[in-house]
């Protein structure tokens, strides 16, 4: 089924107001899970950053 077909779409939305209806996630909720997972991915970006700039410093170290 193709995700741009009308089908595929009312699909999902049923799914999700399934979902919703089960676990009871209202509207604040899910702008809160929303804002846990934009900062952990922030997370993950900075740690990510962090051990580049670490292996960085090693390479540098170990060619002097």
């Amino acid at each position: 089924m193709s995700p741009f077909s009308p089908t595929y779409y009312k699909t999902r939305l049923n799914t999700e107001e399934f979902v919703q209806g089960i676990f009871g996630i209202d509207k604040h909720t899910e702008a809160v899970l929303k804002r846990l997972d934009r900062l952990t991915l922030d997370e993950v970006r900075t740690t990510a950053e962090e051990i580049l700039k670490v292996v960085y410093g090693l390479v540098q170290d170990m060619s002097k």
